[in-house]
């Protein structure tokens, strides 16, 4: 038997996918044959999007932090076969500076906003006894960085809500896993690279010292880029996958110490 990454005939929807990681999913997903929803808040920039890239591709924009943004985004895209939750914040504070406002903005944005359209959607799939749900986490979930410990933490949140939801659909044909992304070169990392190193460096030397001093775990010794997370994502996606739930899956080029996922 052949085999082969095929999407179509599915819907899939990816958060925060105008650009870096949600952006490079969606051009996968819609590569593999699916009909990908693109979100983002902005709805110029979405449509931006869906005329960039090939594929059926639909405009979805609202702010899916809000419990009427989420709901606007449902009903443009409809039946969701494939749910990818990559929105997310990130951004490097002092762990002593970090303010209960900050905690909770980290909080709604990285987890709750999941846990929000993953309990919207998981059941239209369990009913279709069918779907895919995937989470973009991250190496910070299980490395905190000294420096985003808020971050971090929401991460940690999501593995969890991951393999609880995947508890919930057990038995159903649906599918609920989490991609670990390691560091991955996109704008909003660029600028983070910025923020710890000398911003006189050139791009390259600068992410050169980015990993050596702050990622020296990394068996990659690389910045990852997005399409290499878009395509472990179209793989868990498709019905090549249908073993795999309740998983934290790593495309972190090794940066996380461990002989287990």
């Amino acid at each position: 038997m052949a085999l082969t990454l095929d999407l179509t005939g599915r819907t899939a929807l990816v958060t925060g996918s105008t650009q870096g990681i949600g952006r490079a999913i969606a051009a996968t997903l819609a590569q593999a044959g699916a009909r990908v929803a693109v979100n983002g808040r902005r709805p110029q920039v979405v449509q931006q999007v869906v005329a960039e890239l090939e594929g059926d591709l639909i405009a979805a924009p609202g702010d899916v932090t809000t419990e009427d943004g989420a709901a606007a985004v449902l009903d443009a895209v409809g039946h969701v076969d494939i749910l990818v939750n990559n929105l997310g914040i990130f951004g490097a504070t002092p762990a002593l500076e970090i303010t209960d406002d900050d905690w909770r903005r980290y909080f709604e944005v990285n987890v709750l906003s999941a846990v929000r359209l993953i309990r919207a959607t998981l059941p239209g799939m369990t009913a279709a006894g069918w779907g895919r749900v995937l989470t973009i986490a991250s190496d910070s979930a299980v490395v905190i960085p000294a420096e985003m410990i808020h971050y971090g933490t929401s991460k940690t949140a999501l593995l969890a809500v991951t393999r609880g939801f995947a508890k919930e659909a057990a038995g159903t044909g649906v599918t609920v896993n989490s991609v670990i992304a390691g560091p991955t070169h996109t704008g909003g990392v660029e600028d983070f690279v910025y923020e710890l190193v000398d911003r006189e460096l050139p791009w390259e030397q600068a992410q050169r010292e980015f990993m050596r001093v702050h990622r020296p775990q990394s068996l990659l010794q690389r910045l990852i880029e997005p399409e290499e997370i878009a395509q472990m994502v179209a793989y868990l996606a498709s019905p090549l996958a249908s073993a795999t739930t309740g998983g934290a899956l790593r495309v972190d080029g090794g940066y996380v110490d461990s002989i287990l996922p």
